[in-house]
């Protein structure tokens, strides 16, 4: 099944609790960006979420963290498509070297999973 996966970094805008944290809400955000893209590959259209089977969340983001966000379709039925998801923090800001300083992690930590459904209606169907 194809992939699709999208960077981003966290900026302060993002961040929703003290300490720069931001808010789990964010990731499942990046998720559905990554859904609408398989679906479109996948059908030729954006398609609609209707439900997150499992999400867990599995370490902090913070604003100026780098995350990558991953999907795959790993079920299609006649309208639906089941979905799996992972999101990794892959650069890490080191504001104690200084302000601009980052490091590019060894090993990408993984910070929430999630499976879910999407439907793409059959009159909306291209593929």
């Amino acid at each position: 099944m194809e992939k699709a996966m999208i960077r981003v970094r966290m900026s302060s805008g993002d961040a929703h609790y003290g300490g720069d944290l931001v808010d789990g809400a964010k990731m499942l955000q990046l998720f559905g960006d990554v859904a609408t893209e398989l679906l479109i590959r996948n059908d030729g259209d954006e398609g609609l979420f209707v439900a997150y089977e499992n999400v867990e969340f599995l370490a902090p983001v913070y604003a100026g963290d780098y995350i990558e966000a991953v999907g795959e379709i790993t079920k299609i039925g006649n309208t639906s498509r089941k979905m799996k998801f992972e999101a990794t923090k892959v650069i890490v800001p080191r504001p104690d070297i200084n302000n601009s300083a980052c490091d590019v992690l060894d090993e990408p930590i993984v910070v929430c999973r999630a499976e879910g459904t999407c439907v793409v209606p059959k009159d909306k169907k291209r593929k």
